[in-house]
């Protein structure tokens, strides 16, 4: 269910809530992978999948030395992007992949008026 907040008297669009998110949240979220490194680590884990990849290796396909790389994984962990579980003496990190579709479910929520945008998009294309 969709909450239209228009609580200010100003003439201005309401502002859209999603059940599974808050907009503070989506904000947390979007900010911590609008990064280059932080994007790529989250790409980089999307391809691993769930068994996700050890900050070792990480570091090694991304080029990004060790203490850089912390920075980034801690700020994309607080921000409920990734998890991390211990593997012996390794750190090892997945995409919480749940927050990842909570935040595309918050971006979408009634999106362009109810039309398929892939067929469309695909429809476009082709002609």
């Amino acid at each position: 269910m969709i909450h239209i907040d228009n609580s200010n008297s100003a003439p201005r669009l309401g502002r859209l809530s999603c059940p599974l998110m808050e907009t503070a949240i989506a904000v947390q979220v979007l900010q911590a992978i609008a990064q280059e490194t932080r994007l790529d680590v989250v790409r980089l884990l999307v391809q691993a999948g769930p068994e996700g990849l050890a900050a070792g290796e990480i570091s090694r396909q991304l080029g990004v030395v060790a203490q850089t790389l912390s920075f980034h994984l801690k700020a994309l962990e607080k921000a409920g992007v990734l998890s991390v579980r211990r593997d012996g003496r390794s750190l090892v990190y997945t995409v919480r992949y749940e927050r990842v579709g909570e935040l595309m479910s918050f971006l979408t929520e009634k999106c362009c008026a109810g039309i398929d945008v892939a067929a469309t998009s695909r429809k476009t294309q082709a002609g």
